[in-house]
């Protein structure tokens, strides 16, 4: 069993970088409690530990490349976000035929009967990606973000 603070850094990795991707390339404010889920603040303004982990998160995907902003809206907002060119190019690949299958549960993603490009965007990264957040299933959520982020392509 991973740790649950890792499960939420893919889980919180997979929502932004698909917000990001569904505006691309158009810049967008990435809101940390439209990701992590609300927060209040304690009596001395300071935000939960969950609220802290996505925001973490949020910035780590800035630092290793994946994303840019403008500016921070104090620790609740990414102004002016965008997806890099790294990133855009990575969710738009093709995934890996066995990745396909096994997270999105489709049997054959080389399925003659649809066309061309219907066939390239199911087996997209980010098609993988948004499908394992449909089913709320941590362990395809972690195998998508590990399949785009941290996966080599040849």
């Amino acid at each position: 069993m991973a740790d649950i603070h890792i499960e939420e850094f893919y889980k919180d990795s997979a929502i932004a970088l698909t917000q990001l991707y569904n505006a691309f390339p158009r810049r967008a404010t990435l809101f940390v409690e439209d990701i992590a889920g609300p927060d209040e603040p304690d009596e001395f303004g300071l935000h939960s530990r969950r609220h802290m982990a996505c925001f973490g998160a949020l910035l780590w995907l800035e630092e290793e490349g994946f994303m840019r902003y403008v500016d921070t809206i104090r620790q609740e907002a990414f102004d002016q976000a965008v997806l890099t060119r790294e990133a855009f190019s990575r969710l738009s690949s093709p995934a890996p035929d066995y990745l396909v299958q096994q997270l999105s549960g489709q049997d054959s993603p080389s399925d003659t009967s649809l066309p061309p490009s219907v066939q390239e965007d199911l087996s997209s990264h980010i098609h993988i990606m948004r499908s394992a957040l449909r089913s709320r299933h941590s362990r395809r959520i972690r195998e998508a973000v590990r399949a785009t982020l941290f996966t080599r392509e040849a």
